[in-house]
Protein backbone atom coordinates (compact mmCIF):
# COMPACT_ATOMS: atom_id res chain seq x y z
CA UNK A 1 0.00 0.00 0.00
CA UNK A 2 1.35 3.39 -1.00
CA UNK A 3 1.10 6.14 1.60
CA UNK A 4 1.11 9.88 0.92
CA UNK A 5 4.53 11.47 0.98
CA UNK A 6 3.40 14.11 3.46
CA UNK A 7 0.32 14.63 5.59
CA UNK A 8 0.00 17.76 7.72
CA UNK A 9 -3.02 18.19 9.99
CA UNK A 10 -3.43 21.64 11.54
CA UNK A 11 0.37 21.84 11.83
CA UNK A 12 1.71 24.87 13.69
CA UNK A 13 5.36 25.73 14.28
CA UNK A 14 6.27 28.64 16.54
CA UNK A 15 9.70 30.30 16.61
CA UNK A 16 9.99 32.83 19.40
CA UNK A 17 6.58 34.50 19.49
CA UNK A 18 5.92 34.07 15.77
CA UNK A 19 4.04 31.22 14.09
CA UNK A 20 6.11 30.40 11.01
CA UNK A 21 3.51 27.79 10.05
CA UNK A 22 -0.02 28.44 11.23
CA UNK A 23 -2.54 25.59 11.26
CA UNK A 24 -1.33 24.07 8.00
CA UNK A 25 -3.31 21.15 6.57
CA UNK A 26 -1.77 19.63 3.46
CA UNK A 27 -1.41 16.21 1.82
CA UNK A 28 1.04 15.44 -0.99
CA UNK A 29 0.55 12.08 -2.67
CA UNK A 30 3.24 9.85 -4.10
CA UNK A 31 3.99 10.77 -7.74
CA UNK A 32 2.25 14.13 -7.26
CA UNK A 33 4.92 16.58 -8.40
CA UNK A 34 4.25 19.71 -6.36
CA UNK A 35 5.63 23.23 -6.14
CA UNK A 36 5.38 25.27 -2.94
CA UNK A 37 5.51 28.91 -4.04
CA UNK A 38 5.71 31.96 -1.83
CA UNK A 39 7.64 35.11 -0.99
CA UNK A 40 10.55 35.19 1.45
CA UNK A 41 9.34 34.57 4.99
CA UNK A 42 6.26 32.62 3.89
CA UNK A 43 7.29 29.48 5.79
CA UNK A 44 8.53 27.45 2.82
CA UNK A 45 11.84 26.36 4.34
CA UNK A 46 10.11 25.47 7.62
CA UNK A 47 7.89 23.14 5.62
CA UNK A 48 11.05 21.37 4.42
CA UNK A 49 12.28 21.10 8.01
CA UNK A 50 9.03 19.39 8.96
CA UNK A 51 9.26 16.97 6.06
CA UNK A 52 12.82 16.01 7.04
CA UNK A 53 11.83 15.86 10.75
CA UNK A 54 14.40 18.52 11.70
CA UNK A 55 11.53 20.37 13.40
CA UNK A 56 8.29 19.15 14.92
CA UNK A 57 4.92 20.93 15.01
CA UNK A 58 2.93 21.62 18.16
CA UNK A 59 0.66 18.74 19.22
CA UNK A 60 -2.93 19.14 18.04
CA UNK A 61 -5.80 19.57 20.48
CA UNK A 62 -7.74 16.62 19.06
CA UNK A 63 -4.83 14.20 19.34
CA UNK A 64 -4.49 13.68 15.58
CA UNK A 65 -0.81 13.48 14.58
CA UNK A 66 0.09 16.87 13.10
CA UNK A 67 2.51 15.25 10.67
CA UNK A 68 2.99 11.91 8.95
CA UNK A 69 5.75 11.17 6.45
CA UNK A 70 5.07 8.13 4.24
CA UNK A 71 2.22 7.33 6.62
CA UNK A 72 4.38 7.20 9.76
CA UNK A 73 4.45 9.58 12.75
CA UNK A 74 8.03 8.76 13.72
CA UNK A 75 11.09 7.58 11.87
CA UNK A 76 14.65 6.50 12.38
CA UNK A 77 16.13 9.65 10.88
CA UNK A 78 18.77 7.76 8.88
CA UNK A 79 16.16 5.46 7.34
CA UNK A 80 14.07 8.48 6.38
CA UNK A 81 17.01 10.31 4.81
CA UNK A 82 17.56 7.33 2.51
CA UNK A 83 14.07 7.94 1.10
CA UNK A 84 14.37 11.72 0.78
CA UNK A 85 16.87 13.35 -1.55
CA UNK A 86 17.51 17.02 -0.79
CA UNK A 87 19.21 19.77 -2.79
CA UNK A 88 19.39 23.34 -1.56
CA UNK A 89 21.63 26.37 -1.85
CA UNK A 90 22.18 26.06 1.91
CA UNK A 91 23.50 22.50 1.47
CA UNK A 92 25.80 23.77 -1.28
CA UNK A 93 27.09 26.47 1.05
CA UNK A 94 27.75 23.94 3.83
CA UNK A 95 29.73 21.70 1.47
CA UNK A 96 31.88 24.51 0.14
CA UNK A 97 32.29 26.72 3.20
CA UNK A 98 31.73 24.26 6.07
CA UNK A 99 34.24 21.91 7.65
CA UNK A 100 35.30 20.60 4.23
CA UNK A 101 36.05 24.09 2.90
CA UNK A 102 35.29 22.77 -0.57
CA UNK A 103 38.08 20.21 -0.52
CA UNK A 104 35.79 17.22 -1.03
CA UNK A 105 35.83 15.78 -4.55
CA UNK A 106 32.66 14.98 -6.49
CA UNK A 107 32.80 11.21 -5.95
CA UNK A 108 33.15 11.62 -2.17
CA UNK A 109 30.34 14.18 -2.11
CA UNK A 110 28.01 11.73 -3.84
CA UNK A 111 29.12 8.77 -1.70
CA UNK A 112 28.37 10.82 1.41
CA UNK A 113 24.71 10.60 0.45
CA UNK A 114 24.74 6.99 1.68
CA UNK A 115 25.81 8.15 5.14
CA UNK A 116 23.92 11.47 5.40
CA UNK A 117 27.22 13.31 5.90
CA UNK A 118 28.76 16.24 4.07
CA UNK A 119 31.51 14.54 2.15
CA UNK A 120 33.26 13.00 5.16
CA UNK A 121 33.56 9.23 4.72
CA UNK A 122 35.94 8.26 7.53
CA UNK A 123 33.20 6.55 9.55
CA UNK A 124 31.52 4.63 6.75
CA UNK A 125 32.47 1.56 4.77
CA UNK A 126 32.29 2.32 1.06
CA UNK A 127 31.47 -0.77 -0.98
CA UNK A 128 32.13 -1.38 -4.69
CA UNK A 129 28.36 -1.24 -5.25
CA UNK A 130 28.22 2.21 -3.67
CA UNK A 131 31.02 3.43 -5.92
CA UNK A 132 29.22 2.03 -8.96
CA UNK A 133 25.98 3.77 -7.96
CA UNK A 134 27.84 7.02 -7.34
CA UNK A 135 29.44 6.82 -10.78
CA UNK A 136 26.04 6.16 -12.35
CA UNK A 137 24.46 9.11 -10.51
CA UNK A 138 27.24 11.46 -11.67
CA UNK A 139 26.80 10.20 -15.22
CA UNK A 140 23.02 10.76 -15.16
CA UNK A 141 23.53 14.34 -13.98
CA UNK A 142 26.06 15.05 -16.72
CA UNK A 143 29.02 15.58 -14.39
CA UNK A 144 30.90 12.26 -14.62
CA UNK A 145 33.93 14.16 -15.94
CA UNK A 146 34.14 15.92 -12.56
CA UNK A 147 34.48 12.72 -10.48
CA UNK A 148 37.90 13.62 -9.08
CA UNK A 149 37.51 17.41 -9.03
CA UNK A 150 36.99 19.34 -5.81
CA UNK A 151 33.74 21.23 -5.32
CA UNK A 152 35.56 24.53 -4.80
CA UNK A 153 37.16 24.09 -8.23
CA UNK A 154 33.79 23.80 -9.99
CA UNK A 155 31.33 26.38 -11.18
CA UNK A 156 28.24 26.79 -9.00
CA UNK A 157 26.15 25.03 -11.64
CA UNK A 158 28.50 22.03 -11.77
CA UNK A 159 28.61 21.72 -7.99
CA UNK A 160 24.83 21.93 -7.76
CA UNK A 161 24.48 19.03 -10.23
CA UNK A 162 26.97 17.01 -8.16
CA UNK A 163 24.71 17.60 -5.16
CA UNK A 164 21.75 16.48 -7.26
CA UNK A 165 23.66 13.26 -7.96
CA UNK A 166 24.25 12.94 -4.21
CA UNK A 167 20.53 13.34 -3.55
CA UNK A 168 19.64 10.65 -6.08
CA UNK A 169 22.35 8.08 -5.27
CA UNK A 170 20.15 6.28 -2.71
CA UNK A 171 17.24 6.07 -5.20
CA UNK A 172 14.96 8.12 -2.93
CA UNK A 173 11.19 8.12 -3.24
CA UNK A 174 11.08 11.92 -3.10
CA UNK A 175 13.42 14.68 -4.29
CA UNK A 176 13.07 17.90 -2.28
CA UNK A 177 14.42 21.02 -3.96
CA UNK A 178 14.63 24.01 -1.60
CA UNK A 179 15.39 27.14 -3.65
CA UNK A 180 17.74 24.91 -5.67
CA UNK A 181 18.97 27.42 -8.26
CA UNK A 182 19.89 30.30 -5.95
CA UNK A 183 23.19 31.75 -7.14
CA UNK A 184 23.10 30.08 -10.56
CA UNK A 185 23.22 32.02 -13.79
CA UNK A 186 20.62 31.60 -16.54
CA UNK A 187 22.44 28.79 -18.38
CA UNK A 188 23.37 26.87 -15.23
CA UNK A 189 19.81 27.16 -13.90
CA UNK A 190 18.40 25.76 -17.14
CA UNK A 191 20.88 22.85 -17.14
CA UNK A 192 20.04 22.01 -13.53
CA UNK A 193 16.27 22.11 -14.02
CA UNK A 194 16.51 19.95 -17.14
CA UNK A 195 18.11 17.24 -14.98
CA UNK A 196 15.25 17.68 -12.51
CA UNK A 197 12.79 17.11 -15.35
CA UNK A 198 14.53 13.82 -16.13
CA UNK A 199 14.21 12.78 -12.47
CA UNK A 200 10.49 13.58 -12.51
CA UNK A 201 9.92 11.62 -15.71
CA UNK A 202 11.74 8.63 -14.22
CA UNK A 203 9.16 8.45 -11.41
CA UNK A 204 10.71 10.17 -8.38
CA UNK A 205 8.23 12.52 -6.71
CA UNK A 206 9.38 16.15 -6.90
CA UNK A 207 8.66 18.74 -4.21
CA UNK A 208 9.98 22.12 -5.31
CA UNK A 209 10.21 25.01 -2.85
CA UNK A 210 10.67 28.33 -4.64
CA UNK A 211 9.67 31.95 -5.07
CA UNK A 212 10.40 31.90 -8.83
CA UNK A 213 7.51 30.56 -10.90
CA UNK A 214 9.74 30.09 -13.95
CA UNK A 215 11.41 27.22 -12.04
CA UNK A 216 8.15 25.26 -12.02
CA UNK A 217 8.94 22.75 -14.75
CA UNK A 218 6.15 21.34 -16.97
CA UNK A 219 6.17 18.00 -15.13
CA UNK A 220 4.93 19.71 -11.95
CA UNK A 221 1.13 19.69 -12.00
CA UNK A 222 0.19 21.03 -8.56
CA UNK A 223 1.05 24.37 -6.99
CA UNK A 224 0.55 25.46 -3.38
CA UNK A 225 0.76 29.18 -2.63
CA UNK A 226 2.09 29.86 0.86
CA UNK A 227 1.94 33.23 2.59
CA UNK A 228 2.55 34.07 6.25
CA UNK A 229 2.63 30.38 7.16
CA UNK A 230 -0.80 29.66 5.67
CA UNK A 231 -2.05 28.21 2.39
CA UNK A 232 -3.39 30.96 0.18
CA UNK A 233 -4.27 28.72 -2.79
CA UNK A 234 -3.78 25.06 -3.69
CA UNK A 235 -4.65 23.22 -6.86
CA UNK A 236 -3.77 22.48 -10.49
CA UNK A 237 -0.96 24.66 -11.83
CA UNK A 238 -2.96 26.37 -14.56
CA UNK A 239 -5.67 27.43 -12.12
CA UNK A 240 -3.36 28.55 -9.32
CA UNK A 241 -0.82 30.49 -11.39
CA UNK A 242 -3.26 33.24 -12.31
CA UNK A 243 -2.89 37.02 -12.12
CA UNK A 244 -5.24 37.47 -9.15
CA UNK A 245 -3.69 34.68 -7.10
CA UNK A 246 -0.10 35.81 -7.57
CA UNK A 247 -1.05 39.43 -7.01
CA UNK A 248 -2.50 38.40 -3.65
CA UNK A 249 0.54 36.24 -2.88
CA UNK A 250 3.11 38.97 -3.50
CA UNK A 251 0.87 41.89 -2.45
CA UNK A 252 1.43 43.66 -5.75
CA UNK A 253 -0.18 43.64 -9.21
CA UNK A 254 1.25 40.65 -11.11
CA UNK A 255 0.74 39.58 -14.72
CA UNK A 256 1.26 35.91 -15.59
CA UNK A 257 2.12 34.51 -19.01
CA UNK A 258 2.73 30.92 -20.12
CA UNK A 259 4.57 29.22 -22.95
CA UNK A 260 5.63 25.62 -23.63
CA UNK A 261 4.48 24.44 -20.21
CA UNK A 262 6.32 27.16 -18.29
CA UNK A 263 4.88 30.17 -16.49
CA UNK A 264 6.39 33.62 -16.13
CA UNK A 265 5.37 36.49 -13.87
CA UNK A 266 6.13 40.20 -13.96
CA UNK A 267 4.83 43.24 -12.15
CA UNK A 268 1.82 44.69 -13.95
CA UNK A 269 2.22 48.16 -15.50
CA UNK A 270 1.10 50.87 -13.11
Amino acid sequence: MSHPVLQLHNATVVKGEHAVLDGLTLTIQSDEHTAILGPNGAGKSELVRLLTLEDRPIATSDGTPPIRVFGEESWDIFELRAQLGIVSSDLHHRFVFGNNEGRVVAEAAVLSGFFATQGILRYGVVTPEMRARAADALERMGVAHLTSRRLDEMSSGEARRVLLARAMVTAPKVLILDEPTTGLDLVARHAFMERVRNVARAGTTIILITHHIEEIVPEIGRVVLLRDGRILKDGPKAAVLADANLSALFAAPITVESADGYYYARPAPQ
